[in-house]
Formats: structure tokens, sequence, C-alpha cells
């Protein structure tokens, strides 16, 4: 095993975890604030992509091809949001039918299943060429920079009265709707939101790999899963005792943790074909943690009522 090839295999994952960490925060929007499960993921994330590809070899200066591909994503999660609120369609099968129909949709935006970025000038590739850096360390700013931007951008908007209704709309939306709170419109504007990020991390992604592709986004929704329970778990303490930016972050980091442990376990000679088995075993086992420790917190709490019985 060689040291060497770890750290710099780890080197990469963070800067990767670091974009991959903005799609993070869109699931976790709908995921954990809205409590809905939403498939649309996939598909957004892959349409950020494909949007910002295909703009970029156009010409478009890279910053504002990710600009209109957030507003993509926007336009991806209100499609999903008015199936579920309008057509009554669940929120499962609505976002399911969203992800297929934007597979179609991604490939008319391209022309192609894939669009390479060879010779295009990206936001990493600026960066390099005026700071003289690395792809990696350019790819780590970029995610630095958007990372915190997109987290004091999210910490003030679930401040405000409208970001509020909708983290208590996932909450309890029966007494949100008795309060005369629009839960529909709520849900629209979580969707829209979520799919956003999930689309611009789509965006910054492609532009760090050099490609678009229209199976990009495979796997996305598990992937964001897995950073959100490994950050909840893993700075859980730090989530209890401290402000919601502070979650916001550890979702962040999550994405990083995950990022590293795939990194690693490749370097260790896993094929690349079994990450997806993988990354369902991470979940599984994140999932299970907190269910272990309720259980042995269970049985000391029975042993301690026991003895003070005797």
């Amino acid at each position: 095993m060689n040291i060497l090839s770890i750290l710099g295999a780890a080197q990469g994952a963070v800067a990767q975890g670091l974009l991959w960490g903005i799609m993070t925060l869109g699931v976790y929007l709908t995921f954990r604030i809205l409590n809905i499960a939403d498939m649309t993921c996939d598909g957004s994330f892959a349409l950020g992509g494909s949007t910002c590809a295909i703009l970029v070899t156009k010409g478009m200066n890279p910053l504002f091809a990710v600009l209109i591909a957030f507003f993509t994503g926007l336009v991806a999660g209100l499609a999903t949001g008015l199936m579920h609120t309008k057509l009554k369609i669940h929120e499962i099968l609505a976002g399911i039918l969203s992800m297929i129909a934007l597979y179609s949709i991604n490939i008319r935006i391209m022309g192609k299943s894939n669009t390479p970025l060879l010779g295009v000038q990206t936001i990493m590739t600026n960066m390099q060429d005026r700071f003289g850096i690395t792809p990696n360390i350019a790819s780590f700013i970029v995610g630095v920079i958007f990372g915190i931007v997109l987290i004091v951008l999210l910490y003030w908007f679930c401040g405000t009265e409208l970001g509020s209704c909708i983290r208590a709309t996932g909450n309890n939306e029966k007494m949100v709707r008795a309060m005369g709170v629009d839960t529909d419109k709520m849900k629209l504007l979580g969707l829209m939101l979520s799919n956003g990020l999930i689309a611009l991390s789509g965006a910054l992604v492609a532009q760090q790999q050099g490609y678009g592709d229209v199976g990009m986004g495979t796997g996305a929704i598990v992937i964001g899963l897995a950073s959100i329970i490994l950050g909840e778990s893993i700075f859980a303490w730090f989530n209890k005792r401290f402000a919601f930016y502070v979650t916001l972050l550890s979702i962040l980091l999550g994405s990083v943790v995950y990022r590293l442990i795939i990194a690693i376990v490749l370097q260790l000679g896993l094929k690349s074909s079994d990450l997806k088995l993988l990354t369902a075993i991470i979940v599984v086992i994140a999932l299970a943690i907190p269910v272990a420790k309720k259980k042995v917190l269970k049985k000391k709490v029975a042993v301690s009522v026991a003895k003070e019985g005797k």
C-alpha cells in the first residue's frame, strides 16, 4: 500500500467532496427539512452538468453558465412540485417521473450523451492559469467558496418567515395549514430550491471533471443520503449544541468524509464496480447506529431500574 498514492487520492477526494457537498445540501432540504424523498435528484444533477457543459463550449462565461444551470434546476424542482401538489401524484413517483423525463431532456440539451470540455475555459482552469495551482487545489478553493456562501445564504433564508414556514411544513404540515399557510407553495419552493442547488453542484462537478454526461447523476440521491447520514452521525455532538449553520456545515463535511472513504477503499484494491454496494452498506450502517444506540440506552435504563428495585 503506497501512502503517497493514498494522500494524493485523498486530496482529490476532499476537493470532489466539497463540490458534491452542494448537492448534499440540496438533498438535505427535501429529505430532512421538507421530509420528502425527492428522486428528481439524479436527473437534476445531470441537468445542471449538461446545461453548463453545452453553454461553456458555446463560449459563455463559466460562472454565468453555473447560474443558468441553477435556474434549470429550479424548473426541474417546479415540475416535480406541480405533479405532487396539483396533480396529487405521490412525491416519490413524481420525482421518478421527472428523473426519467430529464434523461431525454439532457440528451436534447447536449445533442448527444456526453459533452467534453477539453480546451475550454472553466472556473477551475481559469484559476489554474491565473494562480499557477494544481487542478485539485483549484477545485478545493472553488468548493470552499461556493460551500461557505451557500451555507450562509441557506442559514439566512431558513431564518426568514418564508424559510421558517418551509421548515414548519416538513415538521408538522397539518398544524402549519391550520395557521393559514399554503403548504403546497412551501413544498414547491422547497423542491425548487433543492433541485436548484443540486443542478448547481452538477454544473461545478462537470467543470471539475472536464465533461458533462447524461449519466453523471446516476446514484446521486444515494450518495446524498449517505453523506447526510455520515455528517449527522459523525458531528452529532456539535449539531445538538450549536446553531443550524453548524448542521449545514456538517452535511457538507459528510460529503467530504464519504469521498475520503471511497478514495481510500479504492486505493486498497476495491473495484470501482463495487462502489454502489459500498455506498449502500455505508448508508445501512449509518442508519443502524442510532437504532443500536437507542437499544443500548434502553438496556442500561432497564438494568438501572432493576437494580433500584432490588
